[in-house]
């Protein structure tokens, strides 16, 4: 069962292990362009320790080694990718199995009821154990120490928040609700080492260490190693993976500890449309107050950017880049609402591609059996997914204006701007599902390397031939720069063709084929 599940993650796995991987890798050679001399990292030291709003956002500073910066710089965003890739990995060798009915036929022959278990969280290990060795080796040469704390400490909150996903898959009904509980906890674990390191500059806050994402902090890699915060580790998944065990040995296939709650005795969905909000309305809710509050703290920073940025050009040039050439705060602003845009885009991912799921499941079937056309049934997902993504780019905006204190108009509109390149990667995704659906979660790909080619690309000086591979860079960069209007329709054409050539596809082809 454990060849299988990696056979199953062959291309899930590789590929989010290694863009983790890379984000972490290619930050020591930036650092040492934008911090070259000691002055200016001892500068950067002082900023980060007087600045809570920088703090909050990346986390505290511990030493002044490239390592060091690099392990703050990253740290706390790889250790996210790898708990994503660690609870979406058990979620699915689990309660996706269980849902899908093939683990009954499994357990049917000589397996015991822990296997799925076991194999689910031996190939989230794997992936942990894959980025713990490529981090490691990769920074080995700016200190083996320093890299080998820093690798652990990012496969171990891996492992961490992989257990929790376990536990939590015993608990629930449904493998989205699984999914949706551990991204919350994994959200409330930023939530409070984001509060713990507002408060102190050290890492010290009670708060800071009731996160794994703390703990990872206070490891301190490449700042005299902390080799004890890794027994928290191991605790934590200890007590997580017996309870998990425990949950699963005293429950029957298929159900759960928290079983689904039954609805009114009387429908009240008329629509595939009110349908589709229903079962989106949660995750919409959530991506909602995300980006609300990501609006905030961005809009806040603005007033502490140019003392932290300070005199060093490399760091003023990779704002630019990212934001255009207008003054140093509206670049900042601008840089910070397209990597609002790209990660609209995972939502909007995600929302189409939950016509997948429910196709690939079996429960679009019913649906379709009745009085029902494919179009109407798509449309439902279609419209929460495009005006959700039109939402969450608008209550960023007015976050964004909440934190700077002002310049609503300007701020929200720079923020609706990136909505033709978030289309434009929600239309690939309906291509995609419509025309071969089975190849219809590379849409995540496509969305994690604009991802990529957005955030990493400025900070490694990449041509702008290849920073114009993403719609993203295509777009005016507002505030700041003038209103460019032809990009922005031509990029809205593409995405409204796109999903009609998607929508056809749709139309033509059998249900769950090809």
């Amino acid at each position: 069962m454990s060849r299988f599940a990696l056979r199953r993650d062959r291309v899930l796995v590789p590929v989010w292990v290694a863009v983790t991987a890379l984000i972490v890798l290619s930050m020591p050679s930036t650092l040492e362009g934008l911090y070259g001399t000691a002055s200016q990292r001892a500068a950067l030291l002082h900023q980060v320790a007087v600045n809570a709003s920088y703090r909050s956002l990346i986390g505290p500073l511990h030493g002044t080694s490239i390592g060091a910066l690099t392990a703050w710089r990253v740290g706390v965003y790889a250790a996210g990718l790898a708990a994503v890739t660690s609870l979406l990995v058990v979620v699915r060798h689990t309660r996706d199995e269980e849902e899908s009915g093939r683990q009954e036929l499994i357990a049917s022959g000589a397996v015991g009821r822990r296997a799925a278990l076991t194999s689910a969280l031996l190939a989230a290990a794997v992936a942990d154990a894959a980025l713990t060795a490529l981090v490691t080796a990769g920074l080995a040469a700016r200190g083996a120490a320093g890299a080998l704390a820093l690798g652990l400490g990012l496969g171990a909150v891996g492992l961490v928040f992989a257990t929790t996903a376990a536990v939590v898959a015993q608990l629930t009904e449904s493998a989205r609700l699984a999914r949706g509980l551990t991204g919350a906890v994994l959200g409330a674990a930023f939530v409070l080492r984001a509060a713990g390191d507002s408060a102190a500059d050290d890492g010290s806050s009670v708060l800071t260490w009731l996160s794994p994402l703390g703990w990872l902090e206070n490891l301190r890699p490449y700042a005299g190693e902390r080799w004890w915060v890794l027994g928290l580790f191991a605790a934590a998944v200890a007590l997580q993976a017996c309870a998990a065990y425990v949950l699963a040995g005293r429950r029957d296939l298929g159900m759960s500890f928290l079983p689904t709650r039954p609805g009114p005795a009387t429908g009240r969905l008329g629509t595939a449309g009110a349908l589709a909000r229903r079962l989106q309305r949660g995750a919409l809710l959530g991506w909602s107050a995300g980006f609300l509050l990501a609006g905030v703290v961005f809009g806040g920073l603005t007033g502490g950017v140019a003392g932290l940025v300070g005199e060093n050009a490399g760091a003023r040039e990779i704002i630019r880049r990212m934001g255009g050439r207008s003054g140093l705060t509206d670049a900042f602003l601008a840089s910070m609402t397209s990597m609002l845009g790209m990660l609209a885009a995972l939502y909007v991912v995600a929302s189409v591609l939950r016509l997948h799921g429910e196709e690939t499941s079996g429960r679009a079937e019913p649906l379709l059996a009745a009085p029902l056309g494919r179009l109407r049934w798509a449309a439902g997902h279609l419209t929460v997914a495009f005006a959700g993504s039109a939402l969450l780019m608008l209550l960023a905006g007015l976050g964004l204006s909440l934190g700077h204190g002002g310049r609503p108009a300007a701020l929200i509109g720079a923020c609706l701007v990136q909505l033709p390149a978030v289309w434009v990667v929600g239309a690939l995704a309906v291509l995609l599902h419509g025309l071969v659906p089975r190849a219809a979660p590379a849409a995540w790909a496509v969305a994690v390397a604009f991802l990529l080619i957005g955030w990493v690309g400025p900070a490694l000086d990449a041509p702008r031939a290849v920073l114009g591979l993403s719609p993203f860079g295509r777009l005016p960069k507002l505030p700041g720069a003038p209103m460019e209007w032809p990009p922005v329709l031509v990029l809205t054409a593409l995405a409204v063709l796109l999903t009609a050539a998607g929508l056809a596809g749709l139309r033509r082809r059998d249900l769950t084929g090809s």
